[in-house]
């Protein structure tokens, strides 16, 4: 799925490739999927979003945001977004397919959800669009330590870590599967209640997503996902669907797998408190 890291990666990726480029043929919900969501009619996607040109493709948080003058385009985190060369085969099926001037093509299909929403930027009222402009990325300066903890103290101390972490966007574009390499580096379980945690675990949990974040983003994403071109990505999750059989790489533990707030977590029984 698209978290943070991915969304940087992708991004910058996309810019590099498209930056500059114009759509040519726009073609929405090709292949309907009951979960692939729009911004209105997607029928009306080819109307707005031919002839446009592509200004640039930044994230926003856990989006990827193409900016099309008074227009944006945005890729939710279920939409696997792969890029075609001119004249390479396209898949036969997908939720939005954008060819652009130069015969080179974006093939977006579904996981198991995801949004693209065109709209004009001055109308979109969507929340989770707007609380990642309004909210600092773990990525930068901004997001410190005091930051941190406003963020502790303004809800409730009753959840989880889990659930204060990767719920409600409080921290945009941080889910589920980012999540389980912060808590393995921070040595917390997915259930430990925010208000157990001491002001020292607080000062692990709050450099973990820092550093965490920052190196799955430098290494080109998770080795779960695949970038644009089909890539998987270059950081080695710890916990993972890929690793969890394994035995814990710090103490040599049981690595434990749970269905917990709509998906699986994964922590070591022995080390993470």
């Amino acid at each position: 799925m698209l978290e943070l890291p991915e969304s940087h990666v992708f991004s910058a990726q996309l810019n590099g490739v498209l930056a500059g480029k114009t759509i040519v043929s726009c073609t929405a919900n090709s292949t309907p999927h009951g979960f692939a969501f729009f911004a209105g009619d997607p029928a009306l996607y080819p109307m707005m979003l031919d002839g446009r040109l592509v200004n640039s493709v930044s994230a926003s948080g856990g989006l990827i945001e193409f900016d099309l003058g008074e227009l944006a385009l945005t890729l939710g985190d279920g939409v696997t977004p792969k890029y075609f060369r001119a004249g390479e085969k396209l898949p036969a099926k997908h939720q939005l397919l954008l060819t652009f001037d130069d015969g080179a093509s974006i093939a977006c299909t579904i996981q198991m959800y995801g949004g693209m929403y065109a709209f004009v930027k001055s109308e979109y009222k969507n929340f989770y669009y707007l609380v990642t402009k309004e909210k600092p990325s773990p990525l930068t300066n901004t997001f410190d330590r005091a930051y941190f903890e406003a963020l502790l103290s303004s809800n409730k101390q009753t959840l989880s870590v889990k659930a204060f972490l990767a719920t409600e966007q409080r921290i945009p574009g941080l889910g589920n599967g980012v999540l389980q390499d912060i808590l393995f580096y921070a040595r917390l379980r997915p259930k430990t209640k925010v208000t157990t945690l001491s002001s020292a675990q607080k000062d692990e949990l709050f450099t973990s997503i820092k550093t965490t974040l920052l190196k799955m983003t430098e290494q080109g994403g998770r080795d779960t996902e695949r970038d644009v071109f089909g890539v998987p990505g270059g950081y080695k999750t710890t916990l993972s669907n890929k690793t969890w059989q394994y035995q814990c790489p710090r103490c040599g533990g049981t690595i434990v797998r749970e269905a917990y707030l709509g998906g699986n977590v994964y922590y070591c029984a022995g080390c993470q408190e």
